[in-house]
């Protein structure tokens, strides 16, 4: 396991309390809310978060240094969706936590 890995089992640990479930979404493990809906994802060594566009968490998480959309695709970068470096790491879990306030 890398430390990615471990980070995002203990996040996963963290957000249990709050009802997120262990899944998978675009071939990475994710966090989803009870409704099922996605709100974190680990791609590779990045954190993915689902931060509503146009919110001050948004453009925190944008401005630290690394992040970028998420673009599993190439081309077609995800607008409310930020990945986070592992240098950001005491971060993620208070961007996790948002990720899961926001409305979906």
């Amino acid at each position: 396991m890398t430390a990615a890995d471990d980070l995002f089992a203990q996040l996963a640990e963290d957000m249990a309390p709050l009802g997120a479930k262990k899944s998978s979404m675009f071939g990475m493990a994710c966090l989803k809310d009870p409704n099922g809906k996605a709100f974190v994802g680990l791609h590779g060594e990045e954190l993915v978060v689902r931060l509503n566009r146009d919110t001050e968490q948004h453009a925190a998480a944008l401005a630290l240094p690394g992040s970028h959309l998420f673009d599993p695709m190439g081309g077609r970068p995800m607008k409310d969706w930020i990945c986070l470096q592992l240098a950001a790491k005491d971060q993620w879990l208070p961007l996790t936590e948002a990720a899961r306030q926001m409305p979906r």
